[in-house]
């Protein structure tokens, strides 16, 4: 599995020409690469994009979901990440994950007291999506 996430985002990249951009919602996560796909998901169009997610010690990501399945893999320190009703894991330095389309992104989250969290993100999407963090409404 490792090996195909990598594979396939370095296909990405190469295909996307280098392409790098910066956005932040919590933490600082930058586009490696977008890049339209043959496949298609759930009969649209559709793309793949790559994200390096930082946080820094005790940072957390606000809760969100994806229009897509989003596959992960830890590249830096430690990942607490939990999705749905599903326990809270924490994840290593290479350790991976996968979230189905939809699912609450419920917990992201650097639980270290020291050293950052560096995270490599696929999310497969329709083509025509706005976001691929789609943050979930805040419930009072």
């Amino acid at each position: 599995m490792i090996r195909t996430v990598l594979t396939l985002a370095a296909g990405i990249g190469v295909g996307a020409g280098g392409m790098a951009a910066a956005y932040h919602e919590d933490g600082k996560v930058t586009l490696l690469a977008e890049r339209n796909i043959v496949e298609k998901l759930d009969g649209n169009e559709t793309k793949a994009t790559v994200v390096e997610v930082n946080l820094e010690p005790g940072q957390a990501g606000a809760p969100h979901r994806h229009p897509g399945p989003a596959f992960g893999y830890v590249l830096e320190g430690e990942y607490e990440w939990g999705v749905d009703d599903q326990p809270a894991k924490v994840l290593k330095a290479g350790e991976t994950f996968y979230e189905p389309t939809g699912s609450l992104h419920r917990v992201s989250k650097n639980p270290a007291a020291k050293g950052k969290t560096r995270v490599l993100a696929l999310v497969l999407h329709p083509r025509d999506a706005k976001l691929i963090a789609v943050p979930e409404p805040k419930t009072e």
